[in-house]
């Protein structure tokens, strides 16, 4: 019975049972729990509206305070026109450079990315692509997003459709890493850390942000 219980639990997120695990990130009102780079206050180019967080204009990235490695990461969100940005998580220090796994949310068709590119939305940056028959709304309608992190099994959803997996340390990993931007971080994306949302251009709103540790 146990195992099919934690089967329940880690892949069918925030329902019943598993209810009582789900922490939200954000209260809807302040930036409690959220901090720059350094641990001070957020930069001023992020508040709070109408029950979002919302990325005004450029102060610094946005942290949880809190780090955490196995995890389900649940989160809407919504992008102007020509917006990138994007949700790191397990951020951590890899010999000086904060670092972390990032699920892509970008203006996939005015910057011109085709849906299953490595730069596209929900795309484990420039390290694998999702589907290329996901499905996104409109610019300017919220998105529903979910992170699985579990060991060395990465898993991003988009609309309630997983959209990519991966598995560190597999052949497949190997190549991917083998040709990216983090090939001299082998340990890349295994450490835990704080979640991050990405100050890099265009506004974007983000709301109902929730964990579940695993």
């Amino acid at each position: 019975m146990l195992p099919r219980l934690f089967f329940l639990c880690a892949f069918l997120p925030f329902q019943g049972f598993c209810a009582e695990k789900v922490h939200a990130l954000f209260d809807g009102k302040t930036l409690n729990g959220w901090t720059s780079n350094d641990g001070s206050a957020p930069g001023s180019g992020w508040k709070v509206g109408d029950g979002c967080i919302v990325w005004l204009q450029r102060s610094g990235n946005l942290y949880t305070k809190s780090s955490f490695k196995d995890f389900e990461f649940s989160f809407e969100w919504k992008i102007t026109p020509g917006c990138n940005s994007g949700i790191k998580y397990r951020v951590a220090d890899y010999s000086g450079e904060v670092l972390g796994p990032e699920y892509q949310l970008v203006d996939d068709v005015r910057r011109k990315y085709s849906p299953g590119s490595k730069s596209a939305t929900s795309s484990l940056y420039a390290i694998k692509g999702p589907s290329a028959k996901k499905k996104m709304k409109p610019i300017g309608e919220f998105n529903h997003s979910r992170i699985l992190a579990k060991g060395n099994h990465l898993e991003h959803w988009l609309n309630g459709e997983k959209v990519l997996q991966v598995e560190i340390g597999s052949q497949e990993w190997r190549g991917l890493h083998a040709t990216s931007k983090f090939k001299k971080r082998p340990d890349f994306a295994t450490k835990p850390g704080r979640i991050m949302l990405q100050d890099h251009g265009g506004k974007v709103w983000f709301r109902n942000l929730k964990i579940r540790e695993l």
